[in-house]
């Protein structure tokens, strides 16, 4: 048996219980590392390759964050890591766990065990 696959999660840095993903991703069987926007690319520097980022949308809009988060999806894109966009959860929680399994599950089912 591997190792569990490492998932990135990248957010605006608001860490409240209830918009927790790393709870759901180590129901899951996933490793992760949470951080935010921008610490995220020093965070990359020192993991091992993610098998994939989740990237967190803030509560509020925020068009820095925004040109941010494209930035980061280009250059992920660009190393082949999956990028999930995960909307506010504010609302639409209900069922999370599950569509995150079915979200994630899809992009590194295929992935190597590291």
């Amino acid at each position: 048996m591997g190792a569990l696959q490492q998932v990135l999660v990248v957010d605006d840095g608001v860490r409240a219980v209830d918009r927790s993903l790393s709870g759901e991703l180590a129901s899951l069987g996933y490793a992760s590392v949470t951080a935010s926007m921008e610490a995220a690319d020093d965070v990359l520097a020192v993991i091992a390759r993610p098998a994939a980022v989740l990237l967190q949308a803030p509560t509020r809009r925020d068009p820095a964050y925004a040109r941010r988060a494209a930035r980061l999806r280009g250059h992920l894109r660009d190393r082949g890591i999956p990028v999930i966009l995960i909307n506010d959860p504010g609302g639409a929680r209900a069922g999370g766990p599950v569509d995150l399994a079915t979200r994630l599950g899809a992009y590194v089912a295929a992935q190597p065990d590291l």
